[in-house]
């Protein structure tokens, strides 16, 4: 671990003092996990390990560094893929105590939850009151909720019920100076002027420190039905989607594609999958329908598919039997990022393109890297019903030369495509170090107004000084 910048003696004795003896450390073995980012690109520093209980304690700290000058990143379960909070010799606020649901309202269908729960408890706590809070993705066992917010984190869901930001009634926050700002809110409508919780979702910790959220609940479905499907193009797996779409009514909650090396890695080097289907098939889709009443369902899902089967869009498909099946059919998918190490290193890019345009885009932006940079492999996969791709370049045999290497050159040339195509370069894993300077270069407007709010609200810079905006 890197020496940490150090801090007065006297600051330091007012951070441990305001916070208690549980809430801080500076124990090496403690703050390794913290000081480095969940895929290891990242190694960082801290000088103090704070960890506050309550709202209260937050406040107390930040406006102690605040009258310092000190610089502060705020972590959740440190589960950012671009570096987002990842120290670099700032005092470091863990939220990880704070772990209260303070608040189920179910005739309001919301619920009024701490910045540390991890989402798989509030799954399970929407759960247990007969409700759903939709937000699914693969480290929902240690990403935090207020982690979540600050990145405005996407998943397999994001089709039928929107990203995090959509997903959010109210905030309660720490700003820059100390302030608390209380704007934890069950209201649907609410037109007092500016929407300042819009502000801190998605800031990556620039703003100030989420330390509560009111999110919104779902009626939990009566019946889910998955199929996993095989198909001869990512054209055809687009308009199996409207299809799917036009036939259930708007019950497809969830649409992931894969194409067939993707598949294979997963079969190749994840103990315990097999493939679903019988023949081999260029792409893959794992299409997922809610239904309020178990009446009926299984029933949709099959005459969507057959009318996939009609249409000359589906070749074979496989309907899950029981739990244990969706379990399965969805390890194919959520397994791949895993399976993917045993190809080496790869450049990842999260991009989205409009969902028409994606098959075109992939086609075009597949050929243009594999032919203009040697001994390369385009793994594309994702949620292809809103338009997110995980467009990854991994070399294609060992003797080639380190990925990493063209990495720059690489991403440019896939970020050029995407700017042509109406695109992002970050659809839902934010910005964070990774492409703060893409940002920059590719969004001089977007980012000047950026740094006009963060010198309102921060002057002094404290809060994630090299994130986002750098």
């Amino acid at each position: 671990m890197t020496v940490p910048v150090s801090l007065p003696a006297d600051l330091l004795d007012r951070l441990k003092d305001a916070l208690g003896p549980k809430g801080w450390s500076q124990d090496p073995h403690e703050l390794e996990p913290h000081v480095a980012d969940w895929r290891g690109r990242y190694q960082g520093a801290t000088p103090i390990l704070l960890k506050p209980a309550n709202t209260q304690e937050v406040a107390a700290a930040v406006k102690i560094c605040a009258e310092a000058g000190v610089a502060i990143t705020p972590q959740g379960g440190n589960t950012s893929l671009c570096g987002a909070a990842t120290p670099q010799g700032e005092v470091l606020i863990t939220l990880k105590r704070m772990t209260q649901v303070r608040e189920i309202d179910v005739d309001n269908d919301s619920m009024t939850v701490e910045a540390g729960c991890v989402l798989e408890n509030l799954q399970k706590t929407a759960e247990e009151v007969d409700r759903l809070f939709p937000l699914s993705l693969g480290s929902q066992g240690s990403a935090m909720i207020g982690g979540l917010i600050s990145t405005n984190a996407g998943g397999v869901h994001v089709l039928r019920y929107g990203m995090t930001r959509e997903l959010v009634l109210g905030l309660e926050a720490v700003l820059p100076d100390g302030t608390v700002w209380t704007g934890l809110t069950g209201l649907r409508k609410d037109n007092t002027g500016y929407d300042l919780k819009q502000l801190l979702i998605g800031a990556e910790g620039t703003l100030g420190i989420i330390t509560a959220a009111t999110l919104k609940l779902f009626p939990r479905p009566g019946r889910m039905e998955l199929a996993f499907i095989g198909l001869n193009s990512a054209d055809e797996a687009v308009k199996f989607l409207g299809l799917a779409k036009k036939v259930s009514g708007g019950a497809v909650t969830a649409f992931e594609l894969m194409p067939r090396m993707a598949l294979e890695l997963v079969l190749d080097h994840v103990p315990n999958t097999r493939d679903p289907l019988g023949g081999a098939h260029p792409w893959y889709v794992v299409c997922e329908m809610s239904f309020g009443r178990p009446e009926g369902a299984r029933e949709t899902m099959e005459a969507a598919l057959e009318a996939g089967f009609e249409a000359g869009l589906v070749q074979d498909a496989a309907l899950a039997e029981n739990d244990s099946q969706m379990h399965d059919f969805w390890r194919l998918r959520e397994t791949i990022a895993e399976a993917e190490r045993a190809q080496g290193k790869a450049v990842k890019h999260d991009i989205s393109i409009p969902v028409s345009k994606m098959p075109v885009f992939m086609a075009e932006a597949t050929q243009a890297v594999e032919a203009e940079f040697d001994n390369t492999l385009v793994i594309a996969f994702g949620h292809v019903g809103d338009g997110n791709v995980h467009f990854n370049v991994a070399t294609r045999d060992a003797a080639g030369a380190d990925i990493l290497e063209q990495a720059k050159a690489i991403s440019t040339r896939v970020y050029d495509l995407v700017d042509s195509y109406g695109g992002s370069i970050s659809a839902e894993h934010g910005i964070g170090i990774l492409k703060r300077e893409e940002l920059s270069g590719r969004k001089p407007v977007d980012v000047a107004v950026m740094r006009a709010i963060k010198t309102a609200l921060d002057p002094k810079g404290i809060m994630n000084p090299r994130v986002l905006l750098g």
